[in-house]
């Protein structure tokens, strides 16, 4: 059990814990994690970012999908060969946390099977690939410069590749594809303009004829899902077996589909309660302003990061270290701006282990009415997006994990924990007094509550194949309510990635649990700032293994246990 330790004198300790030589358990952690860099897909999620190999390209070939199934049953057995009963606690832990970390592989290749199934895992290998290189603020040296040129030529051969991988394309997502890819020409040419003043001048010499043929690929991929769209399966749902997987081995999460529900419809009758409360009380109070320009909004978020940072510490919250670098918002690089039309990922850069001395930064476009869902809410309040993206959420609590002293638990992720944090940190930091002196702001923090305990439905019911993705749209536009744009998009995302829209409210509810037995078991010894401090060194840690390990309690993970088997 860990008892109050303050956040230098625990990351210490584990220090200390840590084995002394390298054992089998960090031996095929070190193996799985250099791997899992160059083998792991590209995604739209800002949370599961390793360092990727120098120069490297997504390998999606026929040959390279074998090779990575052959690879993955070595690790499985590997794994499966050790016998952890007898180990400490911590060490069971991280031996959890890889069996997680090579089951979430399973999932990928033979359950979502997206590689086969979704047209728009080939557009996140390219044009997302692309954008991710590009997150990272300026200067474009010559490595850089090399290694963009490089992924931008490496688009034909893989979408070349997904002709022949795509075995069982499923139709809503070939045409959300096609939808997307009617004006990739323009937009990535627009991208390309913009960047090349930047870039290195001797790596970048052919990047016109590369970007060519890159849309010249992509186009005649659009065409071809266009021709065999009519033929291709309507189905997106992975099935109650495939989510049973997720839940127990990747996830472990100790929860049914149905006992999911449930808790989402419990947190959305609360979260509505909390907004019509807060809206009756603030009934003669005026709207919060949209700021006038970028600039307005970029100084106020900076003056705001600043803000939460001495609150955080003032009111004996959570340890600010003195290292840790800045969470900033940014305008729009002009690079960037066509590629958001393509949907090639977050416009975040939370920088990675080896970047720790870098600012997290958060691209912003011009504030306007008819912004997105949580654009929208950043253009009237920056504080609502600081706590969930920047600090105390996603770049202060990975940060954190990246230095950590475990090396297994420095490289896993897990969006549970992850977005469990984020989301908590919303709820956590209203209640802290935080937004009392902007009532309205309290509003927006109870709609977003209001959003993640409506993700858990739509997660499910989309899974399950209770909801296709246009039923869910609909859905999250009319109850949340939010723009339609982003409902769908939303929705989408949902449909591809199941397990992954859970994580917010769950993780979060899981969070809430876990305190109150702390706080029950320690009594007047407990210590919120210590407990946070443990969680969010912790962070990318599933919640019932932290609980295992900060409280001695192992029933959440029993429960995982019990959960029936895919099969069955």
């Amino acid at each position: 059990m860990i008892r109050c330790l303050p956040m230098l004198v625990l990351v210490a300790a584990l220090a200390c814990a840590a084995p002394l030589h390298a054992d089998q358990l960090d031996n095929l952690a070190q193996d799985f994690w250099t791997w899992r860099a160059s083998e792991m897909p590209v995604s739209t999620d800002d949370i599961p970012r390793l360092q990727r190999p120098s120069d490297w390209v997504p390998d999606w070939s026929p040959a390279a999908g074998i090779r990575y199934q052959r690879e993955l049953e070595q690790f499985e057995a590997r794994w499966k060969s050790m016998d952890s009963s007898k180990w400490p606690v911590a060490r069971q832990v991280d031996y959890r946390l890889i069996g997680s970390a090579i089951a979430r592989v399973r999932w990928e290749l033979d359950i979502t099977r997206a590689w086969q199934r979704n047209p728009l895992f080939y557009k996140d290998q390219t044009i997302g690939a692309y954008f991710s290189l590009l997150l990272p603020p300026p200067p474009f040296d010559a490595t850089r410069t090399r290694e963009i040129v490089n992924t931008l030529a490496s688009f034909p051969k893989t979408l070349q590749d997904a002709k022949s991988n795509l075995s069982q394309p499923v139709a809503p997502f070939a045409s959300l594809t096609v939808d997307l890819l009617k004006g990739v020409r323009p937009a990535l040419l627009e991208s390309v303009r913009e960047l090349k003043p930047l870039l290195d001048k001797n790596n970048s010499g052919n990047i016109d004829a590369t970007t060519e043929k890159a849309i010249v690929a992509l186009e005649a991929y659009r065409d071809w899902l266009v021709q065999y769209l009519p033929g291709m399966a309507p189905q997106t749902a992975v099935g109650r077996p495939g989510y049973l997987f997720f839940l127990k081995h990747v996830a472990l999460l100790p929860y049914t589909p149905e006992q999911l529900l449930e808790t989402g419809r419990q947190e959305w009758g609360r979260a509505v309660s909390f907004q019509t409360y807060e809206e009756h009380r603030n009934a003669n109070l005026p709207q919060l302003p949209i700021f006038k320009t970028t600039e307005e909004q970029v100084a106020r978020e900076r003056a705001d990061e600043l803000a939460v940072r001495r609150y955080l510490e003032e009111k004996n919250i959570l340890s600010v270290p003195s290292s840790m670098q800045h969470y900033l918002h940014r305008g729009m690089p002009a690079y960037l701006k066509p590629l958001l039309d393509l949907d090639a990922g977050e416009a975040d850069d939370f920088t990675s282990s080896g970047r720790l001395n870098e600012n997290g930064v958060r691209y912003i476009t011009a504030p306007r009415p008819d912004l997105g869902y949580f654009m929208l809410a950043d253009a009237k309040e920056p504080r609502t997006g600081i706590v969930h993206e920047g600090v105390p959420g996603h770049y202060f609590q990975l940060t954190l994990s990246w230095s950590h002293p475990d090396p297994i638990r420095r490289h896993y992720y897990d969006s549970s924990a992850n977005e469990g944090i984020g989301f908590y940190a919303e709820e956590m930091m209203q209640e802290a007094g935080l937004f009392d002196n902007s009532p309205r702001s309290r509003e927006i923090i109870d709609n977003f509550m209001r959003l993640r305990a409506l993700r858990v439905e739509v997660d499910v019911k989309l899974a399950l194949g209770e909801f296709n993705i246009q039923q869910a749209a609909d859905y999250l536009h009319a109850t949340v309510p939010m723009d339609s744009a982003t409902a769908l998009d939303e929705a989408s995302s949902f449909a591809m990635a199941p397990g992954q829209a859970i994580s917010y409210q769950v993780g979060k509810s899981q969070i809430m649990n876990f305190l109150a037995e702390a706080r029950r078991q320690q009594g007047d010894k407990f210590s919120l700032r210590v407990f946070h401090d443990y969680l969010w060194l912790n962070g990318n840690v599933p919640i019932s293994l932290q609980r295992w390990e900060y409280l001695g309690m192992k029933d959440d993970l029993e429960r995982v246990d019990a959960l029936p088997e895919k099969s069955q």
